[in-house]
């Protein structure tokens, strides 16, 4: 007799933005609110609190969706031939599969970040920030940590493609979002 496995159901919870919850990742804190692996990878909730300099380079999302909505500060995104700018009470949806960056258009970002599974794959940004971070010691952003900009990009483009992200080469951003700017160029 053939046995079938049992899906695990996710269960109720609460959880506050804390130290408990959040990770320092490359120069940002980020919460997380729910994990794929507590949603049967359906979702996964954050949020992001980070400073100019310290987003990432331009990358697309195999498994899926992204929606950012901005509690405090502007940003700036690149998808699509679109250049978006937000500010706090707006949403940006960035969809699976499309090439995409942003940079933080003022001195403070925080934005809650919901990325929903866009096929049969569970969500996997939650695992890359998880496996790119560190428990955080406080709540206060890092002052001198490494980003992007200064870290071997080779553990990122390795750790993102084992969850579902592809970051871009510079030629590669050059042809899918050629109105943005560049990785590392301030916009204001």
């Amino acid at each position: 007799m053939m046995q079938v496995k049992k899906q695990l159901l996710p269960t109720a919870f609460t959880r506050a933005a804390n130290v408990d919850s959040t990770f320092a990742y490359m120069g940002s804190l980020m919460t997380f609110f729910a994990k794929g692996s507590e949603t049967s990878g359906r979702f996964a909730l954050m949020e992001y609190y980070t400073k100019p300099g310290n987003e990432p380079p331009s990358h697309i999302h195999e498994r899926e969706h992204e929606l950012y909505f901005v509690l405090e500060g502007t940003m700036r995104f690149y998808c699509e031939d679109k250049t978006l700018d937000i500010g706090g009470g707006d949403v940006v949806f960035l969809p699976q599969g499309k090439a995409h960056a942003f940079t933080c258009t003022t001195d403070v970002v925080r934005t809650l970040i919901l990325v929903q599974a866009a096929g049969k794959d569970a969500v996997g940004l939650d695992s890359y920030f998880l496996a790119m971070g560190e428990p955080a010691g406080s709540m206060v952003l890092p002052e001198s940590a490494v980003t992007y900009a200064v870290d071997d990009p080779e553990y990122a483009i390795r750790v993102g493609a084992s969850t579902g992200i592809r970051i871009l080469s510079p030629s590669e951003t050059q042809r899918a979002l050629p109105q943005y700017p560049g990785f590392g160029v301030p916009v204001h």
